[in-house]
């Protein structure tokens, strides 16, 4: 073969490729616009049954010189690669994606910021019981420093039989003790029905684990523009996470905090497995402030420090802690709750190590 026929054939394989990266580009827009309508119908990206016919399809007109499998391994890539664009596509047009918004999501909670590199505690029972119980708890905390109290009104539960919360009972005495104290409030709410509602006695409406999915709810958290706190579900990926927020921030109410409490595995010595690598995942990939639960990732009160502190240093927002004047009579979560005392030392060796060095205890 001359040379002048090598550059000949060259350039005809130029010609070739040209035309080959002009026709996946031409296919690759078609598969973002099928993309793009199959999150709008709520339909899965990946299609197998579909796939499989192609491929078969495309051995069948297949004359050479590739043999019938080497075609099949090519388009493969090609439906793969398809697919990882139709995935990527729909995470740049989300809401809450980095991608989206460069700049972190700061929720203002009265002088409290939740976001932008501000560290902050949150702590409280894990049930509220009575006025008393309450109050014991709003007065160590102010003590403290601590400007924003948890406290359960709505308790959903394994067992029916378990105390299930006092409902909007509970919701009022948190607002009467916040009120005398100067503290923010969060508490669950389980009803789309008293989203509304809880606008009126509580300041930031949380969605729990179990509750992470429930569509309707999510909707509902986002019609209003009360700030919300969205834990990750006990099995949910970190996509579902998003998801689920995504949910929220699609209906107007950008004031959306993640907030990782463990994940269920094998394994027993703790309640759940903390998931530490999610919190610097969630802040690279979304801008909303992501905070850990500790007591309900744990289960356990002799690890809650080391864990806030890990959590800190992976980047998170805040921190979450349950605290009762008497956890030995608590109607709920009775082992895993500090008494005052424990917290004041918990707080105490989180503070002394330096990673709430940005937060300005009031």
């Amino acid at each position: 073969m001359s040379q002048g026929t090598l550059e000949q054939l060259r350039g005809k394989l130029d010609v070739i490729n040209m035309q080959l990266l002009e026709l996946l580009s031409e296919r690759a827009a078609i598969a973002q616009q099928i993309g793009h309508e199959k999150e709008k119908q709520g339909v899965p990206k990946f299609d197998p049954v579909r796939e499989q016919r192609m491929l078969e399809e495309l051995a069948a007109r297949n004359s050479g010189p590739f043999d019938d499998n080497t075609i099949r391994q090519l388009f493969k890539q090609i439906f793969q690669a398809s697919l990882n664009l139709q995935q990527t596509d729909v995470k740049k047009q989300l809401l809450v994606s980095r991608k989206r918004q460069k700049e972190d999501t700061v929720v203002q909670l009265g002088e409290a910021s939740v976001g932008g590199g501000k560290p902050m505690m949150v702590a409280g029972p894990c049930s509220v019981e009575s006025y008393e119980q309450v109050r014991q708890v709003a007065a160590a905390l102010k003590q403290a420093g601590v400007t924003v109290m948890r406290g359960g009104a709505f308790k959903p539960r394994t067992s029916p039989y378990d105390f299930q919360g006092l409902g909007i009972e509970g919701l009022k005495i948190l607002k009467e003790v916040a009120d005398e104290f100067g503290l923010k409030t969060i508490s669950e709410i389980v009803d789309p029905a008293h989203i509304e509602l809880a606008c009126d006695y509580i300041d930031v409406i949380q969605i729990g684990a179990r509750n992470m999915q429930n569509f309707e709810l999510l909707k509902a958290a986002g019609d209003v523009r009360t700030p919300i706190l969205l834990k990750r579900g006990l099995a949910a990926t970190i996509d579902e996470f998003l998801h689920a927020a995504e949910y929220i921030v699609s209906r107007g109410n950008t004031q959306v905090m993640l907030i990782e409490r463990g994940i269920r595995t094998y394994e027993k010595a703790t309640r759940n497995t903390l998931d530490i690598s999610a919190v610097p995942i969630l802040k690279q990939e979304s801008h909303l402030p992501v905070l850990v639960d500790v007591t309900h990732s744990t289960g356990r009160k002799d690890i809650l420090a080391p864990c806030a502190k890990a959590a800190l240093a992976a980047g998170a927002d805040g921190i979450m802690v349950e605290v009762h004047p008497n956890p030995a009579v608590a109607l709920s979560d009775a082992a895993q709750q500090l008494n005052i005392e424990e917290f004041n030392r918990f707080y105490n060796e989180v503070q002394q190590s330096g990673l709430f060095h940005s937060l300005s205890v009031r």
